[in-house]
């Protein structure tokens, strides 16, 4: 009887590492994220000020919009919608109620879509300018996020990409942010999801203060004239 052994190769394949073949030899290449150690740190200290400058400046604006939310909706002006961050951990992020109180009742989980009757009278202007996401400062000085970062998910789908999409985990590996580097490219909405992961991992290993300057800097160009945001 032959006895044909297969060496889990698999657990060597994350952000630091992975297999690749070499002239039909498998070998284990190493490779490792600037963003550990110190770097940590700094970024923290970033998101601490950036958050509290975006918050005082804007408070009037958040003010507004928070009370024209009440004024055309029934419900609550802020929405706390559970999502999977770093290491898998779960929050709750924040953001303007941008749909109808029962808007999941009946049908469960789902994401928006153009023309989606399921919004408020305000939701879609929200949404087209990213307004509604402005509570997510709070997230972050909370330390449940970043500025910058590959952008949550909801734990349900979560576990469905995992299962169908090769990495996905990795992304995890480092805090979710306000915006990414997937989504100043044009990754948002209804984009390919593989291809949003790439530029998630590349944002990790690529890390840099200023990448994340730049970043910022495209987010709000981006903001002004992306149309996968409804």
């Amino acid at each position: 009887m032959t006895i044909h052994v297969v060496p889990d190769l698999g657990r060597f394949t994350s952000l630091r590492g992975g297999v690749e073949e070499f002239e039909g030899l498998p070998f284990v290449h190493l490779r490792e994220s600037p963003l550990y150690g110190w770097s940590q740190v700094g970024k923290r200290i970033f998101d601490v000020l950036f958050s509290l400058v975006v918050l005082v400046l804007l408070s009037p604006v958040f003010l507004a919009l928070a009370l024209a939310v009440r004024l055309t909706s029934p419900g609550p002006v802020l929405y706390g919608q559970e999502r999977m961050g770093l290491d898998g951990q779960r929050f709750r992020m924040l953001k303007l109620r941008t749909m109808r109180v029962d808007a999941e009742r009946g049908d469960g989980a789902g994401v928006g879509a153009p023309g989606d009757a399921r919004r408020t009278p305000i939701g879609a202007f929200l949404r087209r300018f990213s307004l509604d996401e402005l509570p997510q400062f709070v997230n972050v000085l909370r330390g449940e996020m970043s500025v910058v970062g590959p952008r949550p998910e909801r734990p349900v789908f979560v576990e469905r990409f995992r299962q169908t999409v090769p990495g996905y985990m990795l992304r995890h590996k480092v805090k979710s942010g306000v915006t990414g580097w997937a989504q100043v490219n044009g990754l948002r909405g209804n984009t390919s999801l593989e291809t949003r992961i790439e530029y998630d991992i590349e944002y990790i290993e690529r890390w840099s203060f200023w990448l994340d300057l730049k970043i910022i800097g495209m987010t709000v160009i981006r903001v002004l004239f992306d149309r996968n945001a409804y």
